[in-house]
């Protein structure tokens, strides 16, 4: 049983946008998340020191007695990827996206403690973005791993995961010692890249060319994202781009499926 928790989240995601005035008048910035559960056990998390750090953090440094792994995915609404599509730098309503979805990513991650520990269960939480090496780009709690080990996805060509409801949103985790059922990860791809070589639009959007089919330059992205941030720093932290995911076959669904579906 995963105890409501879906429901628990999705209604903290409709109460939020009720209770919060968005900047710029953005509204219906997100649609129903995606909720996955991982064993704090899975033997995937140790494989994460060698596919992202070997400083990378097992669920049991963050929580002793940890038994679950909580993972969520925000997907935006259709309409920000739309605007991010056009020009070199990120839309105002791609970084004001990003912006609003970290709080509520620490808002989600407040509720969920508060109704676990009410029923007797601890948690632990991380921050939604930041936590990272400045110098290796590397983070020590990689949400977009932890989501694939949790089984909300896989990983598409342009590194990031993509789910049944595509790419483009954020992700929140939260380790608990209560123990949840796990979601069965699946060995279908999502990339169609990775599933049949017939798509690299992601690589040809790239604006910096930091993306290529074999290869990430992530200090080239990086830059990228900080020539944003200083557009944007009126509005909060948004070191961010999307252009790579903005209107691909994955932006908002799985294209492998569908495509097996034709």
């Amino acid at each position: 049983m995963n105890d409501g928790l879906q429901s628990f989240i999705t209604q903290e995601i409709l109460n939020y946008i009720q209770d919060y005035t968005i900047s710029r008048k953005l509204h219906n910035l997100w649609e129903e998340p995606l909720v996955g559960f991982a064993d704090a056990k899975d033997p995937l998390f140790l494989k994460l020191k060698d596919a992202v750090s070997p400083s990378h953090s097992m669920p049991h440094d963050l929580l002793e007695d940890a038994q679950t792994v909580i993972v969520y995915f925000l997907p935006f609404d259709k309409a920000i990827p739309k605007q991010n599509r056009h020009h070199r730098h990120a839309s105002i309503e791609w970084a004001q996206a990003y912006i609003e979805t970290n709080r509520l990513i620490v808002h989600i991650n407040k509720g969920l403690s508060d109704r676990l520990r009410q029923k007797g269960f601890k948690t632990k939480s991380m921050p939604p973005t930041h936590n990272f090496d400045q110098q290796k780009l590397i983070s020590d709690w990689s949400h977009k791993h932890i989501a694939y080990v949790a089984g909300l996805g896989k990983f598409g060509i342009h590194n990031l995961l993509i789910t049944d409801r595509g790419c483009c949103g954020r992700l929140g985790s939260i380790v608990t010692n209560m123990e949840i059922s796990v979601t069965k990860r699946t060995n279908r791809e999502y990339c169609l890249h990775k599933y049949n070589r017939t798509c690299k639009i992601c690589v040809k959007k790239c604006v910096t060319e930091a993306l290529q089919a074999d290869r990430f330059d992530r200090h080239k992205c990086y830059r990228m994202l900080l020539e944003n941030s200083e557009i944007f720093q009126d509005q909060g932290l948004a070191d961010v781009c999307g252009k790579c995911i903005s209107i691909v076959p994955c932006s908002f669904h799985n294209p492998v499926i569908r495509l097996q579906r034709d």
